[in-house]
């Protein structure tokens, strides 16, 4: 890890809160408003976000799964995630999750290669409003996957058990 972590410190608190306070208490509640205030689906929401921490190489964004309400995407969804392009349409992966993983994908990688038939197939499936919201979901864990990451948060932080 490149940060030093002070004895008994959790470190993504200690370096997003009290390291740069004023910077990192908007970055937290950014991330966390992307959870709180989402509207998209939760295939899609995790489609997305699951293909951006595969880019971004964080473990411990690899290993949360959302949860809303008790409800979990199955194991082996990052699977058909990370295959997306070869993963069959089906109740289970249907266009908008294809598309949330494709759109992660292609924004995090060639955002300058996100061309009309793109955003002609993205329109007749996502509404504008949703379009805006995943695009700034795409944009903080983009951000903060990859500050955990090349940081070497990711590998000091668990995750909660319940």
């Amino acid at each position: 890890m490149i940060i030093d972590i002070p004895e008994g410190q959790e470190p993504i608190g200690y370096v997003w809160g009290d390291m740069v306070p004023e910077i990192g208490t908007a970055a937290a509640n950014f991330s966390l408003s992307v959870y709180a205030h989402t509207t998209l689906g939760l295939r899609e929401f995790e489609a997305a976000r699951l293909r951006i921490a595969q880019i971004n190489g964080c473990g411990f964004c690899l290993d949360w799964r959302t949860d809303r309400d008790g409800v979990k995407v199955e194991e082996g969804f990052d699977e058909l995630v990370a295959a997306w392009r070869e993963t069959e349409v089906s109740e289970a992966f249907d266009e908008r999750t294809r598309l949330a993983a494709e759109y992660a994908e292609r924004y995090a990688l060639d955002h300058h290669g996100l061309d009309e038939e793109f955003w002609e197939r993205m329109t007749a499936r996502y509404s504008q409003a949703e379009i805006v919201e995943l695009t700034m979901s795409l944009g903080s864990w983009l951000a903060f996957g990859r500050l955990n990451r090349v940081l070497g948060l990711d590998e000091v932080c668990v995750l909660p058990t319940h």
